[in-house]
């Protein structure tokens, strides 16, 4: 159910606030291109700097823009297992699907207090829950061991998995049941964790080419491994661009540049330099999208 080109949507403001118009466009724009879940609230939805009132906003027009087309994962993690616990409660009661739940940042707990705090929001809210490890944004990394264990939790059933690391990734593949997800956590890695036996990604890219991270996707489900490995190719100087500055700044100024939302992100981020927008410009172009601004 939670496979193939799922994206990571921005939430797209305008004068500082929660843009609800743009927003469903955005779901529209994803699900007419073959996307095939969408996930509000994550990283790339500027998740750190929502209210609880707007991260929940922001769920609930998702959850009814969508009306069941695809699957809504939702973004609920925080670095407190309380308020975890008060998103996630929040996301199954609005109708998520599942939730998309990152590991505590800055605290940095230990492994154990990482299995405790997993198996304590799980136990809490009965949803599917899918693990998200990024240390880089988190100052943890959340090992295999870790995940092999809590994959044994009924309603925990996948990862999306975003240390870098392919070894990471082919331990927790190899160590878990085979209905367990993996899913990339980063766009330039998907072609070869798909080749490892992942299932997906949850992306950033597909913001800008969910048409073109579908047909990636689903080249490589259907055997044609060539026509994946080509696409891949051909959107890596995306990936690349993509994360020129912090992430969700390249990607929301792509979304400008194409005319979909407001040149708007949220503090302390800051809109993306001139000279790195004209980087992203000339990657756009080379893809052939077509420019507004």
């Amino acid at each position: 159910m939670f496979k193939g080109s799922i994206v990571a949507i921005v939430t797209p403001m305008k004068n500082g606030d929660v843009d609800e118009d743009k927003l469903r466009e955005l779901v529209e724009f994803q699900i007419a291109n073959g996307t095939d879940g969408i996930v509000p609230c994550g990283t790339t939805g500027e998740s750190a700097t929502l209210t609880y009132e707007e991260h929940c906003k922001v769920i609930d027009i998702v959850i009814d823009q969508v009306k069941g087309r695809v699957p809504v994962i939702a973004g609920t993690g925080s670095n407190s297992t309380h308020e975890t616990i008060y998103l996630t409660n929040h996301a199954k009661e609005a109708g998520a699907d599942a939730a998309l739940v990152i590991t505590p940042y800055y605290n940095k707990p230990t492994q154990k207090g990482l299995y405790e705090h997993f198996k304590a929001v799980a136990e809490a809210v009965d949803i599917p829950i899918i693990l998200y490890n990024v240390p880089g944004r988190t100052a943890v990394n959340m090992l295999p061991d870790t995940v092999i264990e809590l994959s044994k939790i009924k309603n925990i059933v996948g990862i999306k998995e975003a240390s870098g690391s392919l070894d990471q990734a082919a331990e927790i593949i190899a160590g878990t049941n085979d209905d367990f997800l993996l899913l990339s956590g980063e766009d330039s890695l998907t072609f070869s964790l798909l080749c490892l036996g992942g299932d997906g990604v949850i992306s950033v890219a597909t913001n800008i080419v969910p048409d073109m991270m579908a047909e990636l996707v689903d080249s490589f489900f259907a055997g044609d491994i060539e026509k994946a490995r080509s696409l891949h190719y051909k959107l890596y100087p995306l990936f690349k661009a993509i994360f020129l500055e912090t992430n969700p700044i390249p990607v929301k100024k792509a979304l400008y540049l194409m005319g979909m939302i407001e040149d708007d992100i949220r503090l302390p981020l800051v809109t993306m330099t001139e000279a790195n927008t004209e980087k992203l410009r000339k990657v756009l172009l080379d893809l052939g999208l077509n420019l507004k601004n």
